[in-house]
């Protein structure tokens, strides 16, 4: 059973914690930064994305997630096993307005590669889907990634996010890229409760 956690609930921007069975999302860590570098350095991680990252580069993304929460309470939150406090990446929501579609907020993950294979990424996103449809109170979340990434989107599959056929390519990469053509995931709050009532 998944459980959302807000140790100071009065205080809305004091940042959440996501509780899974076997996972914690919570707030960036310095001690996080290393692990993530070493993770977006590894080609195969990084496969159906333009480049590998460079320190600086992984550090200003965790900054910039880590600020995110800060601010609005929620975000792409850092995730580890419980019991063992192992970053293994980051599971959360992002609000885009930068995309060729109304302003959304999307479901993510970028996981270890240690990490991959076991459910995490199903299990800890089912969670972020839990609490942008009860807590944000989202009409609907969307997904999305590189056309060859099947990975993520056999995630998505198992979320029961729907392909909405209509594919786009990505503002941040060149037209001409082999990833710049993306496919677009979505998950109604209808859907998303039909599918918790049919459990």
């Amino acid at each position: 059973m998944n459980s959302l956690h807000n140790p100071q609930s009065e205080t809305m921007l004091q940042p959440f914690k996501l509780r899974t069975e076997r996972l914690l999302l919570r707030q960036w860590q310095p001690d996080d930064f290393k692990a993530f570098a070493e993770m977006n350095a590894d080609p195969e991680v990084m496969r159906c994305f333009p480049s590998r990252l460079t320190r600086f580069e992984s550090d200003a993304l965790a900054k910039r997630c880590q600020e995110l929460i800060a601010e609005n309470g929620w975000g792409l939150w850092a995730a580890e096993i419980i019991g063992s406090t192992e970053f293994i990446g980051f599971v959360g929501l992002h609000g885009n307005n930068s995309l060729p579609f109304p302003p959304c907020t999307e479901v993510g993950w970028r996981l270890k590669r240690s990490a991959w294979g076991q459910g995490f990424a199903t299990e800890a996103a089912r969670a972020c889907l839990q609490f942008a449809f009860e807590t944000m109170m989202l009409d609907e979340v969307v997904s999305f990634t590189s056309v060859c990434n099947r990975r993520s989107q056999g995630v998505m599959q198992r979320l029961q996010m729907l392909d909405s056929g209509h594919n786009f390519r990505h503002p941040d990469i060149p037209r001409h890229h082999l990833l710049s053509e993306h496919v677009l995931y979505k998950i109604s709050h209808e859907r998303w409760q039909h599918g918790r009532n049919s459990l």
